[in-house]
């Protein structure tokens, strides 16, 4: 669909293109256009291109997002705090609500790590906060996949501890292992033998798939990816970045 999209959104900008063109030149008197004027016009003018790029790009984006957020609507904001498929933390009566879908050795997320740690400290006594695993295993691996269900196992043995656990893993530099979940756990004060316990069990898997599972279906294909309010935001954030999407109602 993506692809589709995109091939549309190219010939529409090469159509306003030529449009435009022909207007120009138009009102400068150089009518009849052939496809020579045309395209040294074009060549003279090379500011059309950018323009006409750039407002086509407006034009995907606004789409998209209208997109995201008839989805968002459809499927409804209180699917994405179930505690089953989520880390819910927060008033339940929030006035604003936010959403990461993220991967432990996505290095978005990673980017992003420090902007989070400041806004779930600011807002938290304003905002719900969900946090949904998505571990892209066809790009990073099964290792990925290891790191869902020490985090989703964390949730359910202590979770009070959780974001102390959430925060380490995703402090780390390089590809999350077995050494780094279990140091991360011994910091945050997690019970080490039942986490590895809990993480193998079929119950743990089952959660991480519907995570995953729940991320495709809202029609995601990277991380991070936030949702602020209703309001879908792709990619790594900052502080700017937060307080802007919260500033919007």
């Amino acid at each position: 669909m993506q692809n589709v999209i995109s091939t549309l959104v190219t010939a529409i900008c090469g159509a306003m293109i030529a449009v435009a063109a022909v207007i120009v030149m138009t009102n400068a008197g150089l009518m009849p256009v052939n496809e020579v004027q045309l395209r040294n016009y074009l060549i003279s003018h090379p500011q059309i291109v950018n323009e006409m790029a750039a407002a086509a790009q407006k034009v995907e984006a606004a789409q998209s997002a209208a997109a995201n957020e008839a989805m968002i609507q459809k499927i409804g904001m209180k699917t994405f705090f179930d505690p089953k498929i989520a880390f819910v933390t927060g008033p339940a009566n929030a006035p604003n609500t936010m959403v990461e879908f993220y991967d432990y050795d996505c290095p978005f997320c990673r980017a992003s790590l420090s902007a989070v740690q400041k806004v779930v400290e600011q807002r938290k006594g304003d905002t719900r906060f969900a946090f949904i695993e998505f571990p892209l295993r066809e790009l990073h691996g099964e290792g990925a996949v290891n790191a869902a269900r020490a985090s989703v196992a964390a949730v359910r043995q202590q979770p009070d501890k959780f974001l102390a656990f959430h925060y380490f893993l995703m402090s780390q530099s390089e590809a999350i292992t077995e050494e780094m979940i279990f140091a991360g756990a011994k910091q945050a004060g997690l019970d080490i033998a039942k986490l590895r316990v809990d993480m193998m069990k079929p119950e743990t898997a089952a959660a991480v798939n519907a995570s995953y599972d729940f991320a495709k279906k809202v029609g995601l294909d990277g991380t991070p990816t936030f949702i602020i309010n209703g309001r879908m935001y792709p990619g790594a954030m900052d502080e700017a970045g937060f307080a802007a999407a919260f500033a919007k109602k």
